[in-house]
């Protein structure tokens, strides 16, 4: 070979390895892409939260993990595009929260209905009258203290227009005081409670004030009401004369509803069944809330 051929050979291979060296050069560094993308994400404000891990494989960027939300995604691939020698981006990251709701959204969401208010228990106040008729006859001679009577409300009683006990509703009372009247001397009494009332198919107790009733030596007879506040109304009708702090002369005819209460032959008390007479509440009733 000629010094000539020698030579040109020479400079080929300098100029092949020139080449060659500078194509080199220019290839990415994966492991340095990876490391750089990797700080730049553990820096920036948005991203350094997050869970992430990045890898390069001839210059294509890989993300694997978490984020916060979208627009710290969107972040994380922006840091990865910039990074010199990236010729891509592989993004596999998870968004863990829900997307925020936009002011359009939040505008066409309508509010939760309001809750309806809760029905309140009805009060019968106390001092409210419960006229009733007796089932059964009751007296000064027959009946027994301590008897249990039964007897049927004649008017609804009414809360603020609201019925709160129908006519009609089931009450159980108590003969308190029963005595009979001697034929020359001594009195005879008849008192009488309400102690309970069924309304709607429910039993309740109840507290009424007393109905007293007393006829005495030679016709006087008295009539009056104890533990319930007001006389008029829970007198026994059709007795009179006399007070124990009531004013009975008022009350003879005139025209109240509350008949009954009479002398027999004998100066007795009775009352026949089906006589309307009127308690008085001594306590408050409370009931569930109710339709009429």
């Amino acid at each position: 070979m000629s010094a000539f051929s020698k030579g040109a050979l020479k400079g080929c291979v300098v100029i092949a390895l020139l080449v060659f060296g500078a194509g080199c050069s220019t290839h990415p560094n994966d492991d340095v892409i990876a490391k750089n993308v990797q700080g730049k994400v553990a820096a920036d404000p948005a991203t350094k939260d997050s869970t992430v891990v990045v890898s390069s494989k001839d210059g294509k960027v890989s993300l694997k993990g978490s984020v916060k939300d979208g627009a710290t995604q969107q972040r994380l691939e922006q840091i990865a595009r910039e990074e010199p020698g990236v010729t891509g981006v592989d993004d596999q990251t998870a968004v863990l929260s829900e997307p925020a709701t936009t002011p359009d959204q939040a505008a066409t969401t309508a509010p939760p209905p309001a809750e309806a208010p809760k029905p309140q228990p009805i009060v019968v106040p106390a001092g409210s009258t419960l006229t009733v008729t007796v089932d059964q006859a009751l007296s000064s001679d027959k009946s027994q203290t301590g008897q249990t009577f039964l007897a049927t409300l004649a008017q609804p009683v009414t809360v603020r227009g609201t019925t709160a006990i129908p006519k009609g509703s089931s009450v159980k009372g108590t003969v308190i005081t029963a005595k009979k009247k001697g034929k020359v001397k001594g009195e005879g009494q008849l008192a009488l409670s309400l102690t309970s009332i069924t309304i709607r198919g429910k039993n309740y107790p109840i507290e009424t004030g007393t109905l007293d009733s007393t006829v005495k030596g030679k016709g006087k007879r008295t009539a009056a009401t104890t533990g319930g506040g007001a006389a008029g109304g829970a007198l026994i009708g059709g007795l009179a004369g006399g007070g124990k702090g009531a004013g009975i002369g008022a009350l003879v005819g005139a025209g109240a509803g509350f008949v009954g209460g009479a002398l027999t032959g004998n100066k007795q008390i009775e009352i026949p069944a089906e006589s309307p007479i009127t308690f008085t509440l001594s306590k408050s009733l409370t009931l569930p809330p109710g339709k009429e």
